[in-house]
């Protein structure tokens, strides 16, 4: 078997190495057994270099050349060419001018922000540096090409230059850490168009909302920034000026933005600053302020950034003021309802897509406000709102504010008259203030509401208030709609749907157990009514206000009174009774009669309530009534014509008028009949004088109204007639002997 020293390298005429075979030399003849050598002495740990053989460095270079020569000719030239092409890219990375990547760096920004792109000036760069660091020259970033309606001609963003180094360790280990961020002289143009589609959404769609995260920044400048905000939305329009920079006369705010404009055209003004920006660390929390007004809406809050230069963790105290809660929604997005004057403070937080509103305590009106909300936007930037919310004592006319209702929706005392039938010329009492129906799409929500107490008129006595309010995607609910008084309780529902473009509307309320003597005024000391109504009101209209639903509404109104008491010489009086209910009248005479049953039957269309059956059945006098309430002009037109039961001797033959307008009605009667009834007295009395009577003498007679079938008859309508406690009987009116 051959070895490597059966072998010997010699220069062939091509100046290359070859291995040649020794030549064999003849076998030695076999000599005599060699004489025993001496066993070597014991090994040393050292040996000497003279001992090592004299040519170990040239076996070694021999073998070397051997095993390159072994290589195949184009392994060894592509690695030649690999090598060279290295020092190439080294040294040519190693230059500063990038002029040539600015295409490239161009698209890859435009990539991620999915808008033209433009380097307008030098790209450098040092690369082999321990915190690379890199500079444009000029930066323009376009507007996007659709989905923004009526964006501006000029660029989102000019900036005239940008510098930004970065650590070299942390990005072999996936991390950016930026030592120092600058950006010089940047213009940016913001803009929002009438359906909330912004052109600073960079997101395609996909992650709308989603707030901003730099990575970390140890020193971040702006110098000479200028911000321009047009949102058609909110009707926004702001300018301001930027700067972020560690300045020796900063008094330790370094970061501040500034500006004017307007807001739904009111001065509007803002103020933000922050502490220095310099040495930044992601575990210590980054404080701002800032203080923002628009007209009379006043915010301020005093915050931080959890983790700096992560936009999506934040909190802090903010306290809100202003004329009506409904403007915030020029700042925030978010749909609140018409408010008197408010004071509300709250502390504020967001993580990420959710913003949390706790603590919440203030004022709206005359009624105090605590509780908590949330707003979730993970929904591709659509705010889904939810809170519980209460009040300790609520002011009752705080809260017509919210359903539209203003100083001219005010009622006024009833007016006697001779003229009830002609309407008169007042305010609305239904409020017509419209429902923006842009708003009620743009936000979902569920908020319950409860009043522990509650501030009314005399008349008015509530004890507690109780509401849920759900908005999903324009379908706007109130239920319940609960409402407790010291005897009987108003509970129901209410739909608005704005989803379409003809808004729809529908209530279905129902009273019950209600003691009518706490709703009365005292007459001559004492309740003149007594007894329990209950009612149902179920009605369907279009419209976008209060006012419009009602005009349009069909459906039907009932109220019914089981049984119960009324002052006798009232009674008298509804029959015109003009000896029997004036002298009882006159005399203060405290006796009641009972009211057998009492229904007011009322069918709608179209607007106009039509009375189908009124009855006020009552022991000396049986009413009924006719007549319409129109509520679209809010004009009353009804009659009411009283029978007596009992002989009575001047009895006037004149309906009961009850006219005018919801928010100021009239009475009176009509003296027609009246009048005709005394033409026939005095032509009587031209035959006999004491025929001059006649025409006013009533026998009475006139049967009860069957008032089990008319309760029967308004359950079956749907009525709320429950049973309730019997109402105490009447103090007859004692017999003269």
């Amino acid at each position: 078997m051959m070895s490597a020293d059966d072998f010997s390298m010699k220069r062939g005429p091509d100046g290359r190495f070859a291995a040649q075979k020794k030549p064999v030399e003849p076998a030695a003849p076999a000599a005599a057994a060699p004489a025993p050598v001496p066993a070597p002495p014991p090994a040393d740990d050292h040996v000497a270099a003279d001992d090592l053989p004299k040519n170990t460095g040239d076996r070694w270079q021999r073998k070397a050349e051997h095993y390159f020569h072994l290589i195949p000719v184009w392994v060894r030239w592509a690695v030649s060419i690999v090598v060279v092409l290295l020092v190439a890219i080294v040294l040519f990375l190693a230059n500063p001018n990038w002029d040539w990547a600015r295409p490239t760096v161009a698209s890859i920004i435009a990539g991620r922000t999915h808008r033209p792109v433009k380097i307008t000036g030098h790209l450098t760069v040092h690369l082999f540096r321990w915190t690379p660091d890199a500079t444009l020259g000029g930066l323009q970033i376009g507007e996007p090409a659709k989905g923004v309606t009526g964006v501006p001609a000029q660029d989102m963003a000019d900036i005239d230059g940008i510098t930004v180094q970065a650590e070299m360790m942390p990005l072999f280990l996936g991390r950016i850490v930026l030592p120092r961020l600058q950006i010089d002289r940047p213009t940016v143009i913001l803009f929002q168009d009438k359906a909330g589609h912004s052109n600073w959404d960079f997101s395609n769609g996909a992650d709308a909302g989603k707030p901003v995260k730099l990575p970390p920044i140890k020193n971040f400048i702006i110098n000479d920034g200028h911000l321009t905000v047009t949102s058609l939305q909110r009707r926004l329009k702001f300018t301001g000026t930027v700067y972020a920079h560690e300045r020796a006369d900063s008094g330790g705010q370094a970061f501040n933005m500034t500006g004017n404009g307007s807001l739904n055209d009111k001065v509007f003004q803002m103020n933000a600053s922050g502490g220095p920006l310099l040495n930044v660390r992601t575990d210590v929390p980054y404080p701002f302020d800032m203080k923002v007004s628009a007209g009379d809406t006043l915010v301020t809050a005093k915050g931080r950034v959890l983790h700096p230069f992560n936009l999506g963790e934040v909190s802090g105290a903010m306290s809100l003021s202003g004329n009506n809660l409904a403007d915030l929604y020029y700042l925030t997005g978010l749909t609140f309802p018409d408010t008197p004057r408010y004071s509300i403070s709250a502390q504020v937080g967001r993580d990420n897509m959710v913003y949390t509103i706790d603590g919440i305590n203030g004022r709206i009106g005359g009624s105090d406000v605590e509780g908590a909300m949330k707003v979730d936007t993970s929904d591709h930037g659509r705010p889904n709102l939810t809170g519980d919310l209460r009040s300790r004592l609520l002011d009752f006319k705080d809260m017509g504010t919210m359903f539209g209702a203003t100083a001219a929706n005010t009622p006024h005392k009833p007016q006697l008259t001779a003229t009830p039938t002609a309407p008169q010329a007042a305010n609305r009492l239904l409020p017509d203030v419209p429902l923006d129906v842009e708003r009620v799409r743009g936000m979902d929500a569920k908020v319950r509401y409860r009043a522990l107490a509650v501030k009314a008129s005399a008349n008015m006595p509530l004890r507690q208030v109780s509401l849920g309010v759900t908005l999903d995607h324009g379908l706007l609910t109130l239920d319940p709609i609960d409402m407790s008084f010291p005897q009987g309780r108003l509970q129901g529902s209410a739909r608005i749907d704005a989803r379409n473009s003809v808004q729809k509307d529908a209530v279905d309320l129902r009273l019950t157990g209600l003691a009518v003597q706490n709703f009365t005024p005292k007459f001559q000391g004492a309740a003149p009514l007594e007894g329990i109504i209950d009612a149902r009101a179920k009605l369907n209209g279009t419209g976008n206000s209060m006012h419009k639903a009602a005009s349009t509404a069909d459906g039907e109104f009932t109220v019914v009174m089981p049984g119960g008491t009324i002052r006798q010489s009232l009674a008298e009086l509804m029959g015109i009774d003009a000896t029997k209910g004036l002298f009882m009248l006159l005399s203060k005479d405290p006796h009641q009669t009972d009211v057998r049953c009492a229904i007011a039957d009322f069918r709608v269309q179209n607007g106009v309530m039509q009375a189908q059956n009124i009855v006020f059945d009552t022991g000396v006098v049986l009413v009924n009534g006719s007549g319409t309430v129109n509520l679209n002009d809010e004009s009353l037109k009804l009659t009411f014509k009283g029978k007596a039961k009992q002989f009575r001797l001047i009895k006037l033959n004149a309906p009961i008028i009850i006219g005018g307008h919801l928010s100021s009605p009239t009475f009176g009667i009509n003296a027609g009949p009246a009048i005709a009834q005394g033409g026939l007295g005095a032509l009587l009395s031209t035959v006999s004088a004491p025929l001059l009577a006649l025409p006013f003498i009533t026998g009475g007679g006139t049967p009860n109204a069957n008032c089990a079938a008319l309760m029967s008859e308004a359950h079956s309508e749907g009525a709320p007639t429950t049973t309730h406690a019997a109402p105490k009987k009447a103090i007859p009116t004692p017999l003269k002997k």
